[in-house]
């Protein structure tokens, strides 16, 4: 199985029209249980990444999880996890599930990752996505992961400077 990285091709001002037409067909759908021991970072009892994992396993992912993703490929299976206090690329700030319908495109799947992203955003950072110094991306299902059952896309906050963060950007307000 794959999942998809997309960054949002316009940016803001289409995450904002976006964001004011289209709606949500969100469930309450589960993550795949697609787990290998070998390919997990080490949690601590909250679920946090005490010990990251070059190769973690992308349907292993959870909200507030921190990425070194910043040179990975359009597709990939696997990203590299690291605690949020080391130095990282990116950090996991929503999780949102798709409907379960058949594959409605990949171009459908973008508007709805984009909408859905957007719609987050300002609450995890603080302040309005327009006004942030981060940008956003994301991971959302290919077709092919698609039929396994992939329903999630996950929201990434980054600094497009390319700048490491350090520690979580929660309530950052910048």
């Amino acid at each position: 199985m794959s999942a998809q990285r997309t960054r949002p091709a316009s940016r803001r001002l289409l995450a904002v029209v976006l964001a004011l037409t289209a709606g949500l067909a969100l469930s309450g759908c589960s993550l795949l249980d697609v787990f290998t021991a070998g390919n997990q970072a080490v949690r601590d009892s909250d679920g946090q990444v005490i010990e990251g994992n070059d190769e973690t396993d992308v349907f292993s992912l959870q909200v507030g999880d921190c990425l070194n993703d910043g040179e990975i490929g359009d597709t990939v299976t696997a990203v590299p996890t690291v605690p949020c206090a080391d130095p990282h690329d990116s950090e996991i700030y929503a999780s949102y599930i798709l409907g379960d319908t058949d594959f409605p495109g990949i171009d459908t799947i973008v508007q709805e990752a984009d909408a859905a992203c957007l719609a987050g955003y300002t609450e995890f950072i603080g302040i309005d996505y327009l006004e942030s110094r981060y940008d956003f991306s994301y991971y959302h299902p290919t077709e092919s992961s698609w039929a396994g059952g992939d329903r999630e896309i996950l929201c990434l906050v980054y600094d497009p400077s390319g700048e490491p963060l350090t520690g979580t950007l929660e309530g950052a307000g910048e």
